[in-house]
């Protein structure tokens, strides 16, 4: 099971070393199930407010990406936002994330599948909140347009909106986004946001993490793509949806009890 976790957004090179640690040390157990990532975004270019924290940057965030990467020997995940940033990201991180609101942007999918070809990396992408799993095979077929293999293209279902504030995730999104031959991940703390339902921050339901990951990885997701955080509270980004660090080990344990069960 591929499994990409950290922080939200990274906040300084002491917590991206940190938090890299505990998670390597907390899941060694299952080190011959799982594809541990390390994620944290070096820019988050869609936050509620003008004056929330956004990151360190592409420079300094992609450093701390490759000094956690070299250090506990695992890939990375990051975010691109701008199709001319993909290059770029490419010589560092194992696995592009295309964020929900730009999955659409034709050319942030060419440029991203274009430098994962290159680099022989792994193109993530988020179906948004407004996008049905069938439309999905765009995304695909605009990714394979620009010579990316299959194998190198992942889907996540991170939840579409159900009203104002609210989103709701259809568990046979996997089983649609599988037959068009990639594989799928689910995104267990994104999808439990209430988006700008704190006014200048986007709110959350974190104790219904574990329920809809459980349904997920039940429903066939291949992987799961989870935040954390030492201390939720104080995060700089999405604390109302982080999981609390010392937990996700316990939640990979029922998730990998689950995808025993289905085979």
């Amino acid at each position: 099971m591929d499994l990409f976790t950290g922080p939200c957004v990274i906040e300084s090179r002491d917590l991206a070393m940190s938090m890299a640690e505990r998670l390597v040390t907390d899941l060694a157990p299952f080190k011959d199930k799982i594809n541990l990532h390390f994620k944290g975004s070096f820019d988050k270019a869609n936050r509620s407010s003008f004056t929330s924290y956004r990151g360190p940057g592409i420079d300094e965030g992609l450093k701390i990406l490759e000094e956690v990467s070299k250090t506990f020997k695992i890939p990375t995940l990051t975010d691109f936002h701008l199709p001319d940033q993909a290059e770029t990201v490419a010589k560092v991180v194992s696995v592009l994330q295309v964020p929900a609101f730009l999955c659409r942007q034709t050319d942030m999918i060419h440029q991203g599948a274009l430098a994962c070809v290159k680099h022989k990396r792994v193109l993530k992408v988020k179906k948004g909140q407004f996008l049905s799993p069938e439309e999905t095979k765009n995304i695909v077929d605009k990714a394979v347009a620009a010579g990316l293999s299959k194998d190198q293209i992942l889907l996540t279902e991170r939840g579409s909106s159900f009203g104002y504030n609210n989103l709701v995730v259809d568990m046979a999104s996997f089983q649609i986004m599988k037959s068009f031959g990639v594989k799928t991940v689910h995104d267990a703390t994104h999808c439990v946001q209430r988006p700008g339902g704190l006014g200048t921050a986007t709110g959350g339901k974190r104790e219904q993490i574990l329920t809809l990951a459980r349904a997920a990885v039940a429903a066939g997701a291949d992987g799961v793509f989870m935040e954390c955080h030492p201390d939720p509270s104080k995060a700089l980004s999405d604390a109302a949806t982080a999981l609390p660090i010392e937990q996700v080990k316990s939640v990979v344990q029922q998730l990998l009890r689950i995808k025993e069960v289905i085979g």
